[in-house]
């Protein structure tokens, strides 16, 4: 008797993304090693390539993946002088962690845990308190941000052993809840452009036997959502920053070694009907959803009551061969949110996940007009947005 016949190719199996490196070389692993290095009580020296100093500055700049830095060089003399450095000298990118996006991985940087834990599990996501969505960067609508992410972060745990502890960036950002459950401990230094913010970062570097201070630019990642990766806008930041960290190398004090990271990398997507789907023009996808959360490359999908697995088996059937598609608890059993998911995490996350493989987006261009129309995208598993660098200078 003869099988049955597909009349199109299988769907990608859930367990062929390649899952972050969660436990020993993604953005959640790195604070803990600074801090153990440190003899933070606690802390735990996740990333084995890395050796300790008592003086640990981390730089990261938003939307800067190590696939992009690699196609720049004449951009990025420096931080490509650097690439050899990235991650204690073995020359590789550490992952940021899924799904790659800012909120996400702000929130696995400062607490050191892993998305599943910490509980931000994308750009937006359903809060299980109130049936809405609600967006992990802007905190919208508001919630208490402790009762959202109630571990301490490990800027808190080094300040409480008594480590200079600091953070220079963007007077903007002094106050927003993201950075009070994510970034918070010790002080908050507003500095307005990316040179003071180099210059205050080194002299606060050098202001305690030991210290770890954090500092951050945002506009790499600005340039390349709406310009896309590659634009002269894009360009000229990457040159700017480039000299920005540069300047801050230059100033290290003794005893110091200074960390270039990311948050995520990116990936532009042509504006055409086969690379943008468009989830309110889709009868098919919206069926049986009652909230479409997450963001193009890296869905969370919440199904209305009862429908859980109509919604699977159709966004397999229409998705299945561009992205990796899975229910709730096979994505929890990949590991893609790190190798544990609290309870109060677990239906925060879609009740159908979905994140891109090739060079395409979910958009939603009634409910989401301003994300349906940029132009450099991330969220996924790729290498192009999950890879990130850890360039290392030393005093």
């Amino acid at each position: 008797m003869a099988l049955p016949t597909w009349d199109h190719p299988e769907p990608l199996a859930v367990d062929s993304a390649p899952v972050p490196e969660y436990g020993a070389g993604s953005l959640a692993d790195l604070l803990p090693t600074l801090a153990a290095g440190m003899s933070v009580p606690g802390a735990t020296a996740a990333i084995p390539e890395l050796t300790a100093a008592d003086r640990n500055c981390v730089f990261l700049i938003d939307g800067l993946g190590w696939e992009q830095l690699k196609a720049h060089p004449d951009e990025a003399p420096f931080m490509t002088s650097l690439l050899a450095s990235s991650r204690g000298g073995t020359g590789r990118p550490i992952t940021a962690g899924y799904p790659a996006t800012t909120a996400t991985s702000l929130a696995s940087v400062g607490t050191g845990l892993p998305p599943g834990a910490h509980g931000l599990p994308g750009y937006t996501a359903r809060n299980p308190a109130t049936g809405e969505l609600m967006n992990q960067l802007r905190w919208n609508p508001w919630t208490d941000p402790r009762a959202w992410q109630p571990y301490p972060t490990i800027f808190q745990q080094a300040d409480a052993a008594g480590v200079h502890t600091a953070q220079v960036s963007s007077p903007t950002f002094q106050n927003t809840p993201l950075t009070k459950i994510a970034l918070s401990g010790g002080t908050f230094h507003g500095r307005l452009s990316g040179e003071e913010r180099m210059d205050f970062a080194a002299e606060q570097l050098a202001a305690g036997d030991r210290s770890l201070v954090y500092t951050y630019y945002a506009e790499v990642d600005g340039k390349g959502h709406r310009f896309g990766v590659d634009s002269d806008p894009w360009r000229g930041q990457l040159m700017y920053v480039d000299r920005l960290v540069q300047r801050l190398a230059e100033q290290l004090p003794p005893r110091a070694a200074l960390y270039v990271t990311a948050d995520h990398g990116m990936i532009d997507i042509p504006f055409d009907e086969q690379h943008r789907i468009d989830f309110d023009e889709d009868w098919e996808l919206r069926a049986g959803v009652a909230l479409l959360g997450g963001e193009g490359r890296a869905r969370h999908v919440y199904a209305v009551p009862g429908a859980q697995a109509d919604v699977l088996t159709c966004w397999r059937e229409v998705l299945g061969e561009q992205f990796w598609v899975a229910s709730r608890d096979e994505a929890i059993e990949a590991g893609w949110f790190g190798p544990r998911v609290d309870e109060r995490v677990y239906a925060r996350l879609g009740d159908v996940v979905a994140a891109a493989r090739d060079d395409v987006l979910i958009i939603a261009s009634e409910r989401e007009p301003k994300e349906s129309a940029m132009v450099g995208n991330h969220g996924s598993m790729t290498p192009a947005e999950q890879l990130v660098p850890l360039l290392q200078v030393r005093s």
